[in-house]
């Protein structure tokens, strides 16, 4: 029989989709599955972006430019301007999604065995990105102790080599929720000038700031143009995650030009997708302020509800919609396949994304799930009281 590359064995499993055969045999038994695992939000796509597919008169659905269309782009740099941002549409590259953008970038600023420092949680496809583009992830590690806040910018120096091109953040972070200050963008800033290194930051859930705190983007940073690429997306924003697009965005033109060539050989974007995520840069301020002013109650509401449950810990997210909790298990793999396969309550049980898949250092996470709040209010509760329940039996399995 023909053998799978090392590549095909090395891919990660996602720590997001790899418990859904086991969600979907408890559907099948006709148990009710609260879904706590996956970033979907059910936030209502804006009307706007709808409409605008619904009602164009295309007649033939042809490609567009490899970048994307200019119009389309010029729209996303007005965009930027109103964040502070100060780009043009020819520093942006329209991609299939941020993921695209994650993996042009990866592409053209790294070869086979050069390296990228990632604090650690961090999203589980970087790996998968990092290891299909044969480059070493080199993971400094965030502790919820601290509420996975920057590590200490020396324990990122300590792993500068020869083969380090980059390092790569979240801000605001997924799985940690975590909203890095502008001094610690700074310092990070200060650290790839020094070393003439890339920061790279996946920027996807930049409106989703909360507490009066607001976020600051590397590309706000003076003197790091040559430095700075960011990876965007609609998905979150505007709740789209079905139109597949994201975005490179660099003022570093070598950078463009080489990622170009990787959009190229893909020829171009969704004409429809860039249609609908045009018309969706036309929503209102207030649907931001009313989508954010809905998940700081979720998030509150889901702080509440888990200090409810003895011996957990809790880190407290200022964006995006996840939290990171330390259970006081052993295996958090085991305990979320035996939420799907061994437990509910009233027909109902929940199903949550072990952490481990979220770390690169073997052994980190083990204890740890992430809760994507996307639900409704009542649905949150009702999911914290069966996670609390499920803990109290587990412990006597």
């Amino acid at each position: 029989m023909p053998s799978i590359s090392k590549k095909g064995r090395s891919m990660p499993e996602s720590p997001i989709r790899k418990l859904v055969p086991f969600a979907e045999d408890a559907r099948e038994r006709g148990v009710e599955v609260i879904h706590l695992n996956i970033g979907q939000p059910d936030i209502k796509t804006p009307q706007v972006a709808l409409d605008a597919v619904k009602n164009n008169t295309i007649e033939v659905l042809s490609y567009s430019r490899t970048e994307g269309t200019d119009q389309y782009r010029k729209k996303v740099a007005d965009y930027y301007a109103t964040h502070a941002i100060n780009v043009t549409h020819k520093d942006i590259i329209v991609t299939t999604g941020g993921s695209e953008a994650l993996a042009f970038a990866m592409g053209s600023i790294a070869d086979a065995e050069d390296e990228i420092i990632i604090p650690e949680p961090f999203y589980a496809n970087y790996n998968g990105f990092a290891i299909a583009a044969g480059i070493n992830v080199v993971p400094v590690v965030s502790k919820i102790e601290d509420n996975f806040a920057l590590p200490p910018i020396e324990a990122f120096e300590a792993c500068i080599t020869p083969r380090t091109k980059a390092i790569l953040i979240c801000n605001p972070g997924n799985p940690t929720g975590y909203l890095y200050t502008k001094d610690e963008i700074k310092k990070l800033a200060a650290l790839v000038k020094k070393y003439d290194l890339f920061l790279v930051a996946d920027e996807v859930y930049r409106e989703f700031a909360y507490d009066g705190v607001q976020h600051y983007s590397i590309l706000q940073e003076t003197g790091l143009e040559n430095n700075a690429i960011v990876v965007d997306s609609v998905s979150k924003r505007y709740s789209m995650c079905g139109a597949r697009i994201g975005f490179l965005v660099t003022k570093n033109k070598s950078v463009i030009q080489a990622a170009l060539k990787f959009a190229q050989a893909r020829l171009s974007p969704p004409t429809y997708a860039q249609i609908a995520s045009e018309a969706a840069l036309d929503t209102p301020q207030s649907y931001f302020d009313a989508v954010i002013e809905e998940y700081v109650e979720r998030r509150n509401i889901l702080l509440q509800e888990l200090t409810k449950i003895p011996g957990i810990k809790i880190a407290r997210p200022q964006g995006a919609f996840y939290c990171m909790v330390e259970l006081p298990i052993k295996d958090a793999d085991h305990f979320a396949q035996w939420l799907l396969e061994k437990f509910d309550v009233d027909g109902k049980t929940v199903m949550v994304a072990p952490a481990a898949g979220f770390y690169a250092t073997e052994g980190l996470g083990k204890n740890q799930i992430r809760i994507a709040y996307v639900l409704e209010k009542e649905q949150l509760i009702r999911a914290v009281a069966i996670l609390k329940d499920a803990l109290n039996r587990y412990s006597k399995v």
